[in-house]
């Protein structure tokens, strides 16, 4: 959007004043034309008078009336009058400013307002109209030359803005949909992990003998992980429907940090966790990379509940070292949880991990660790 338009947009009043107020000035010219040159009225100077006050009065922004509707009267216009006096009796002195400067007005907006197919038929008929006004005058060439130069220049500075328009509106497209696949990796992210616990507790409470006061706990943690899993859902389900009408990007936030790792590893619903985060680190490290690093940790975890069902002992750290932010995720399990094909996913976890890294100019390593178990290793740079 060009300032010029922008400002209208903040101050619709006084850029409705000043139309009006341009539109006024335009029909004076018209009449001060009619006056001045016309001395001894005839049929020709009282068709180039009414010419020119229509196609005025087309320019001006009536309520209720397109912008289409008054530009094809426009040219409608101004070409039957051309027309009847090019090809019959022309007046001697007709200078045509006022409807000249209406057309350009015209052409402005068409070329910048109306649809591309739109454009092409009514642009061209606009603008060849205003180089075809001062033809009605018996000596046009100064007049034709002077009116031949706006039209191009008019019309180059609409088409260059309508081309930036078209980018701008394009970039913002390709921002908001990147956005919005961030939202859903991390809506899978969330929704995977709350889903796994629940899977994993009910399969565990199936294979194995619980109390009476085992079985809600139980319970208790599914009932947790499923209103969790519900709220992320409906949180994210909301940002990636939130449209105020405008082509922006929606507004969004991280959807966790470090403050919420700690969180995370004490609501985990596998074997327990040993977390060790480095003092102070909170506040140093970026919202972008303590959001990565959440997602990270997040998605080990849920691996860990997938394939490592026999661990006794999940380790997580967060330090800082010279290349940046450490995450490290290790288990001793070695079995995989008996899960079903369905609930053991399609192996993105660890590709949307790497992804996520990379994207900050990270890297992520994953493999067995050397004293068993498998280990999850991440460097973000600071």
């Amino acid at each position: 959007m060009s300032p010029l338009a922008s400002w209208a947009r903040r101050h619709p009043r006084a850029a409705g004043g000043i139309r009006l107020l341009f539109s006024v000035l335009l029909l004076a010219l018209v009449s001060f034309e009619g006056v001045v040159l016309a001395r001894q009225p005839s049929a020709p100077h009282a068709a180039v008078w009414a010419s020119g006050v229509l196609v005025c009065l087309s320019a001006a922004p009536w309520p209720g009336l397109p912008l289409l509707a008054r530009a094809w009267f426009a040219a409608a216009t101004t070409w039957t009058v051309t027309l009847l006096l090019v090809l019959g009796d022309r007046p001697t002195v007709v200078w045509g400013a006022g409807e000249a400067v209406a057309l350009l007005v015209l052409l402005s907006q068409v070329l910048l307002r109306a649809r591309a197919r739109t454009a092409a038929v009514l642009g061209p008929l606009l603008g060849l109209g205003c180089m075809a006004v001062p033809v009605r005058d018996s000596d046009p060439g100064r007049f034709t030359l002077l009116f031949s130069v706006l039209t191009v220049v008019v019309t180059a500075y609409s088409l260059l803005l309508r081309l930036q328009s078209v980018q701008r509106l394009r970039e913002l497209q390709a921002v908001r949909t990147a956005e919005r696949l961030e939202l859903a990796r991390e809506l899978h992210d969330l929704v995977a992990h709350h889903v796994t616990g629940i899977v994993v507790e009910a399969r565990a409470a199936r294979f194995t003998r619980v109390t009476a006061e085992r079985a809600a706990e139980v319970l208790g943690r599914i009932e947790t992980a499923g209103d969790e899993a519900l709220g992320s859902m409906r949180r994210l389900v909301r940002i990636l429907r939130e449209d105020d009408g405008t082509p922006t990007a929606p507004a969004t936030a991280p959807v966790a940090g470090l403050a919420d790792i700690r969180d995370l590893a004490r609501r985990f619903a596998g074997p327990p966790v040993v977390l060790y985060i480095e003092q102070g680190l909170d506040d140093r490290v970026p919202g972008d990379v303590a959001a990565t690093a959440h997602r990270i940790v997040l998605e080990a975890l849920t691996n860990i509940g997938k394939h490592a069902a026999t661990a006794t002992a999940v380790r997580i750290g967060l330090r800082t070292v010279p290349a940046g932010l450490e995450v490290r995720v290790a288990d001793d399990g070695g079995h995989p949880a008996r899960l079903s094909e369905k609930a053991r996913g399609g192996g993105y976890g660890l590709a949307g991990m790497t992804e996520r890294a990379e994207a900050l100019g990270g890297r992520l390593t994953a493999g067995p660790a050397p004293e068993g178990g498998w280990l999850v290793t991440a460097t973000l740079p600071l």
